[in-house]
């Protein structure tokens, strides 16, 4: 199970599932409290010395930014993904001011109200069988109608008007929802069901971070957004972190803030020109230092071979903690704040390092992998991925510490 997945089976309370767990206490040797509002604390001896950091603050502070540039709009905190990777309970806690939590998993959202969160809980993707309807209504939670097939579902089901329902739009991301000339019937039908409390209108932004993009800008999203709910008096679940950030003249009544709460940049600019901290700080140590002569080869493959004698780190973090396997040469690094370079391949359990240019470096130096002093996303970009799939990759081997 890694640190992106939880596991059920079915409990006491009525044949529900509840949740078994969900990486607020991570699988290593550190145990955390699951308890809502107390502090993660440390009480077994760590061995590996990495270490993700969790900046409860700097999400809060991160969540202000979200008030200051949407500040008519109510918002739902997207904490799909184990809360990007920072943990499903920690994130709740951070966000405790968000008027709202989005997620896809409903064996998440059981999990929360089993724990006593009562603000409104979103299923971004909806359902996935009629089955999770009474498991919807019983919990109160809110979710996502995108398809025929989900609108057929609940044309079968009836019971007292307590449905709260996101009727998708798909404008342009051809993901998920209804075409905007189908969009009015879908929304009749609903209207029409004696289950259904209330509609509300979404869709989603493909290209928000791009302000004029060339073949789908938010401003023709909107456009077809407009024409398919011309009519329609429903509150509007638009607007992701990119369109909260750089499109102010898209109105919603709900937001949907994801990447930005954590202090990752949805694109456009980076995080610290958004005002963003960053939530996660992985660090390590160094695990040996060795001299490498010119010529002598580093790492599986032998794909790097050293230009003149080196001074090589090996630090104790790989792709099974996380740390994307296609970073490449030259991804930064810092060593006691003072940047320098990944050689070598990345292995299972180990980087390697230039030290060459930190002579000072020991076993006892600070490595950060990436969070304060280097931006998830400058490395995410050197290993041709998004800062994202980073947060959302970190495995359970790291020790997870809040400060």
């Amino acid at each position: 199970m890694n640190a992106c997945v939880g596991q059920v089976f079915p409990g006491k309370d009525k044949g529900f599932f509840r949740w078994l767990e969900y990486n607020d206490k991570a699988l290593s040797l550190s145990s955390y409290p699951l308890t809502p509002g107390r502090p993660a604390k440390k009480t077994r001896t760590m061995s590996r010395p990495l270490v993700a950091y969790i900046d409860i603050a700097a999400m809060q502070h991160n969540l202000s930014v979200v008030r200051l540039n949407a500040p008519r709009s109510s918002i739902w905190a997207v904490i799909k993904a184990n809360g990007y990777g920072h943990g499903l309970e920690r994130s709740v806690r951070a966000f405790i001011d968000a008027d709202g939590y989005a997620l896809t998993e409903i064996e998440a959202a059981v999990h929360l109200r089993d724990l006593g969160y009562r603000k409104p809980l979103l299923l971004l993707e909806g359902f996935f069988s009629e089955h999770e309807l009474p498991i919807i209504a019983h919990y109160d939670l809110d979710f996502a109608v995108h398809s025929e097939e989900q609108l057929a579902m609940l044309e079968t089901k009836v019971g007292a008007p307590r449905l709260k329902v996101h009727l998708k739009m798909n404008t342009g991301m051809n993901r998920l929802g209804f075409h905007p000339k189908d969009f009015r019937a879908a929304y009749d039908r609903l209207k029409a069901l004696q289950s259904v409390q209330s509609i509300s209108l979404m869709t989603h932004m493909a290209n928000a971070e791009v302000l004029a993009h060339q073949r789908l800008p938010v401003s023709e999203q909107m456009r077809r957004f407009e024409e398919g709910a011309r009519g329609l008096d429903a509150s509007r679940n638009l607007s992701n972190s990119a369109t909260v950030l750089l499109h102010p003249e898209v109105f919603s009544n709900w937001v949907r803030p994801g990447i930005m709460l954590y202090g990752g940049t949805p694109g456009g600019r980076t995080a610290e020109e958004f005002g963003l901290r960053p939530a996660m700080t992985l660090t390590s140590g160094l695990i040996q230092i060795l001299d490498v002569a010119e010529g002598e080869a580093i790492g599986y493959g032998s794909t790097f071979v050293a230009p003149h004698p080196m001074r090589i780190g090996v630090v104790a973090c790989g792709y099974a903690d996380g740390y994307p396997r296609s970073a490449p040469e030259g991804t930064p690094i810092l060593v006691d704040g003072v940047r320098t370079r990944l050689v070598g391949r990345v292995s299972m359990d180990m980087i390697t390092i230039d030290l060459t240019p930190i002579p000072q470096a020991g076993y006892d130096s600070t490595i950060v992998l990436w969070g304060e002093g280097l931006p998830i996303d400058e490395v995410a970009e050197a290993a041709g991925t998004v800062g994202y799939e980073l947060m959302c990759a970190l495995s359970m081997r790291p020790h997870i510490v809040e400060r």
